[in-house]
């Protein structure tokens, strides 16, 4: 075929076009080429590092807009593109995947994988998706309410799609896949809600399951799917709260070391927080936030290692991993290295799991150090809130999020978007097991009204911190007084890219931080930044878009969230987006519900609405704020609510748990919060002023 002749079919449906489609296999995604950038950390390492230097320190300042893409969507946006041979893939809200001219930023072909909008009610933190997989000729995508769809890469249309997850549950899909060995790896979530973790691989030309691993038990004496679980079982007592499912959700992070043939697999949180309730008995409750070792090929376990046994924080381990060489007291090691929720970072050698050092690189006041002898957290007593409340030092949102980190081997630093915040854990002394909901063993309601919304944080909430793996310290920091943070990109080019909630993409100097370029792009940042090549051109790729759990409840929107892909190259001249206001058409009507029936509706609220819509109705905007409902919304309460009529967006019905005098009471509180509240105008804003702002070292030992 040459670049003048369009002979086949599915090119004609993109245009004349001189690229290939490269077949991503085992090889090219190990050593890909420069200019490529074809997995989710662009090699299995997942380093995120880039050996393209055509920007770099001294040419950067002439980087420019080369194009942007309206994406249509107001929701977090969190993908990491994928570029093959010119052409980029990406997954945006709801599951929907975009193939693009990476050059021009002409869109090629979209597919929606029409998930129903009541499936957003399962979704813990937003109806996000953070990318999309290639193999051969195939673009794989996981949805929102559980499958896995197989793409063709040149037109898009379905070439198999399989049902993951048991659909009568409240599983999710948000990660990105991966494929090893033509098997296509991936996980879930959901156990927030009451379900059983697993992972799983699939034949990448098939769609046909091929293995399975629980990462927690299903039963107290019951017959175990795979012998691993006998290990499992063992750290579970028999009076452990089964019928939730216990957790332990792969959502995010997995690696590959094709020389060993091991899949590195992050597992999640359990379905109770609280330990005392979950697990009564005690025990390490295996195989919670741990990083496991399998063999793809079979899904057996090679080796484990849990970061936080019994944890009781959602200290997930889903982090972002990566594998690099390392040398440790003179001597090359091959290592595995992780900053999970719990605030350590992690140094394990990966063939065995052996733990090599682990330090903390945000404040922690639930654990003084790790026993490297042990491998096990040495807990202080002041993360227990199994009985009274108790401030704890990292919060839910983790020391460290979904937000992918990266190693360059050129400074030898891994570049972590750090999250620096205190939560106050409140145990629900009156708590029932609902699958209708969340199952957290927390007392919401008690903790909107102590914080009243406001978050309680360290000064500098976020920042991009520098941190030497070998020496286990800080190399420098970038403090920002957001919430939301973003994913990192490394460059040869000696830079660091990371965007901002505030609508900037930043160029930073690896070795120092000092910041060297920025540009503004009217919408937030919070995905991560890839860079590619084409015909010596090299360009930097970003998603913008806020959301997730940090910016949907905690992070006040000052712009208007229309989502935007953004392209940049050294001289390019397109104009940015322009920052859009938020306006909207407040009413405030009034309610004739006592106080009691308003006390009531402000506990219901926080069972079945704060997870979305904010602590003490505080939201951010990203899904609206319900202080600046409108007259229509407020006349239109029960056909939202029970009738489900926005269901198509996202605002599934809770009938099945709100009675008509419930509604009208979570209806009352939410009135009373809107009278209640101080900042008006075209928006409501919780400045960083507003927050408690606590030194960073306050918790630190």
């Amino acid at each position: 075929m040459t670049t003048k002749t369009c002979i086949i079919v599915a090119l004609a449906m993109l245009g004349c076009s001189s690229h290939l489609y490269a077949t991503p296999n085992t090889a090219t995604l190990t050593h890909p080429e420069a200019g490529n950038w074809q997995n989710h950390g662009r090699t299995y390492s997942e380093q995120r590092f880039s050996p393209l230097e055509q920007i770099n320190r001294e040419t950067v300042a002439e980087l420019g807009l080369q194009w942007s893409l309206a994406t249509g969507t107001t929701r977090g946006l969190e993908a990491t593109p994928l570029v093959s041979d010119g052409v980029m893939y990406l997954s945006t809200t709801w599951s929907r995947v975009l193939a693009v001219d990476a050059v021009t930023g002409k869109l090629l072909w979209k597919f929606d994988p029409q998930v129903p909008g009541a499936i957003g009610r399962n979704a813990c933190c937003d109806v996000v998706n953070r990318g999309v997989a290639l193999w051969e000729d195939k673009v794989f995508v996981g949805t929102l309410d559980g499958r896995l769809i197989a793409l063709d890469q040149k037109t898009g249309r379905i070439v198999w799609s399989v049902q993951t997850t048991d659909p009568d549950k409240p599983y999710t899909i948000t990660g990105a896949p991966r494929v090893v060995r033509g098997k296509v790896i991936v996980g879930n979530g959901g156990a927030e809600y009451g379900v059983r973790g697993y992972f799983g691989a699939f034949d990448a030309a098939t769609g046909a399951a091929l293995w399975r691993f629980y990462t927690v038990p299903g039963s107290a004496h019951g017959p175990v799917e795979h012998a691993e679980l006998d290990i499992a079982r063992r750290t579970w007592p028999t009076n452990a709260r089964w019928e939730t499912g216990l957790g332990g959700t792969v959502w995010d992070a997995f690696a590959y070391d094709p020389e060993l043939n091991l899949l590195y697999v992050g597992v999640g949180n359990s379905s109770l927080y609280n330990r005392k309730l979950r697990s009564p008995g005690g025990g390490d409750n295996l195989f919670l936030a741990s990083i496991l070792a399998v063999n793809p090929d079979n899904g057996r376990l090679v080796w484990h290692y849990q970061t936080t046994p019994a944890e009781a924080w959602d200290y997930t381990a889903t982090q972002h991993m990566i594998l690099a060489e390392l040398n440790i007291f003179g001597e090359p090691r091959k290592v595995l290295m992780q900053a999970p929720k719990n605030g350590f970072f992690y140094v394990l050698d990966r063939k065995t799991g052996e733990l090599i050092s682990a330090e903390n690189y945000v404040p922690v006041n639930w654990a003084s150090h790790v026993d490297l002898e042990t491998g096990r957290p040495v807990e202080t007593g002041r993360g227990d809130w199994s009985e009274e409340m108790s401030f704890v030092s990292p919060g839910p949102f983790g020391g460290h999020n979904w937000h992918p980190m990266a190693f360059s081997p050129k400074t030898g630093f891994v570049y972590i978007p750090t999250i620096h915040m205190i939560y106050p854990y409140h145990p629900d002394p009156d708590f029932k097991y609902n699958p209708s909901t969340w199952n957290t063993g927390e007392d919401w309601d008690a903790l909107g009204a102590s914080t009243n919304g406001i978050q309680l944080n360290f000064c500098s909430p976020t920042r991009l911190t520098a941190w030497h793996p070998i020496e286990q310290k800080q190399m420098w920091q970038i403090p920002f007084d957001s919430m939301v943070n973003a994913g990192v990109l490394a460059t040869a080019g000696d830079l660091i890219f990371q965007g901002t909630s505030d609508g900037q993409l930043v160029a930073y100097a690896d070795d120092s931080g000092e910041r060297l370029w920025s540009q503004n792009v009217g919408v937030g940042i919070m995905a991560p930044p890839i860079t590619f090549a084409v015909d010596g051109v090299q360009y930097v790729s970003v998603l913008a878009g806020l959301g997730g759990a940090q910016g949907a409840i905690a992070n006040p929107l000052k712009q208007a969230n229309y989502g935007q892909l953004l392209t940049f190259t050294l001289g390019g001249k397109a104009q940015p987006p322009t920052a859009q206001s938020i306006e909207r058409e407040v009413d405030v009507p009034q309610t004739a519900l006592s106080a009691e029936a308003i006390r009531a509706g402000g506990k219901l609220f926080h069972i079945h609405c704060a997870r979305c819509h904010g602590l003490a109705a505080a939201g951010s905007g990203v899904i609206p704020d319900l202080r600046t409902s409108s007259a229509d919304v407020h006349s239109n309460w029960r056909a939202i609510v029970l009738d489900g009529i926005l269901e198509g967006r996202g605002m599934a019905s809770f009938a099945d748990v709100l009675t008509a005098e419930e509604s009208q009471q979570v209806h009352a509180y939410v009135i009373k919060q809107a009278v209640n509240s101080t900042s008006w105008g075209t928006q409501i804003l919780q400045k960083a002023a507003d927050a408690v702002c606590i030194p960073a070292d306050w918790l630190a030992f």
